[in-house]
């Protein structure tokens, strides 16, 4: 991200180093503490110098994890504030009762007395294998050590701590400059599989050193990750545990007003986006980056659904991962969405390449179009065939069978 990588009149975005400490006022750590039976880093403090605007998304799935359940009662009882982020990676403390709810609010107890804040302004995330029991003593000494070396250098250390099966740390920053000074925005994510967030991913965790009023920086959460976050799919699958949180210190001493929010959200994007196509790239098993654009919808809605479909389709995921430029299985996933869909008109391009149009193959251009699918970026365009003006593009990666030995060994 070492371009610009949006701009307007009034502000201009920057992609820099750094990752989640990029922003003034924010330290990390990551450390080893045992949780995850491999030798791994498996535990990441993030701390805001002051007290911080916060905001979250959360999984969309009925059978919320511990963390969700508390991460959510804490920001309901500030009102949107924050001092630190617990992440323990290995162990999702996900279906494991009220045990595991006393774990995820003893973990904040801990965090909170070594900071000298709130229990509430502490938040808690987990991710790794459902239904097991979280280790308290592990992770309290875990906080411990995290607390005692604290970082803005240490940014690596913590996305590489937040990781399961993903086979490389996510992690992106940018400066905004703005006529009323400049603001940076930074972030890591952990992702690979059991993606399809209809919210947020897995785990995604931004900072931001610009002062905001938590109704903004709500509001611009929700409308970065609306084409960011919840426009990726891996595996169809919505995780118990996914969370989005965001952190603002105000350490720049840029106040975000309502002429300032389109700043605000654009860096929250340009971070969004090279997160949420990193967990792509690295999904599991994944070797290839496919973008599902449908256009010619009648409603945004439309264009959204059919594109989801398509993306999840395990039909269209093979036929990429074999170079396959089969149109069949895009039309058929796009007339089964459920959305309005005229075959007659409908069209599929692959690379820009016309397969099929107007109720006509176009099968001579088929070599074309694999010649294309060699590479490790797939572009994929399919028209509903109505008219209509909406378009709507879905992120997703191919299926390949190192995918499914990934799955079927994962508890084992």
């Amino acid at each position: 991200m070492s371009e610009a990588v949006t701009a307007s009149s009034l502000w201009h975005v920057d992609g820099i180093s750094g990752g989640i400490s990029a922003p003034a006022g924010f330290r990390t750590a990551g450390v080893l503490c045992g949780i995850k039976a491999s030798p791994q880093p498996d535990l990441a403090l993030i701390v805001s110098d002051s007290l911080a605007s916060a905001a979250g998304l959360f999984t969309t799935n009925q059978a919320q994890a511990a963390p969700v359940v508390l991460s959510r009662l804490h920001l309901e009882r500030t009102h949107g504030a924050a001092k630190a982020i617990v992440v323990n990676s290995g162990c999702a403390n996900a279906c494991t009762g009220d045990a595991g709810l006393e774990v995820a609010r003893a973990t904040a107890e801990i965090a909170a007395r070594l900071l000298s804040c709130r229990v509430e302004e502490v938040l808690v995330a987990s991710t790794g294998v459902i239904g097991v029991d979280l280790d308290l003593g592990k992770v309290s000494k875990g906080i411990n050590k995290a607390a005692g070396v604290l970082s803005r250098a240490h940014h690596h250390d913590a996305a590489r701590a937040i990781m399961t099966t993903d086979p490389w740390p996510k992690e992106a920053a940018v400066k905004v400059e703005t006529a009323s000074g400049t603001f940076h925005v930074g972030g890591m994510a952990k992702g690979s599989g059991m993606i399809e967030p209809l919210m947020a991913t897995m785990l995604a965790f931004l900072t931001c050193d610009a002062r905001a009023p938590v109704p903004l920086l709500k509001k611009a959460l929700a409308a970065s990750a609306r084409d960011t976050f919840n426009a990726i799919t891996v595996d169809g699958e919505c995780s118990t545990n996914d969370t989005v949180f965001v952190l603002a210190g105000g350490a720049s001493g840029v106040e975000i007003t309502e002429v300032l929010y389109p700043a605000l959200e654009a860096g929250l994007r340009a971070v969004s986006r090279e997160l949420a196509l990193g967990i792509v790239r690295g999904g599991e098993g994944a070797t290839k980056l496919i973008g599902i654009r449908v256009t010619g919808a009648r409603d945004q809605t439309h264009a959204e659904r059919a594109a989801r479909v398509i993306a999840n389709s395990p039909l269209v995921k093979t036929a990429v991962h074999g170079g396959d430029p089969n149109w069949g299985r895009l039309i058929a996933a796009a007339g089964r969405s459920g959305v309005p869909f005229e075959l007659s008109h409908a069209a599929v391009r692959i690379g820009g390449i016309v397969l099929f149009e107007d109720g006509q193959p176009h099968d001579d251009a088929a070599p074309r179009a694999a010649a294309h699918m060699t590479g490790s970026q797939i572009d994929i365009e399919v028209d509903l065939g109505t008219g209509g003006s909406h378009q709507a593009t879905i992120w997703t990666c191919d299926l390949s069978a190192e995918y499914v030995k990934i799955n079927a060994d994962y508890r084992t």
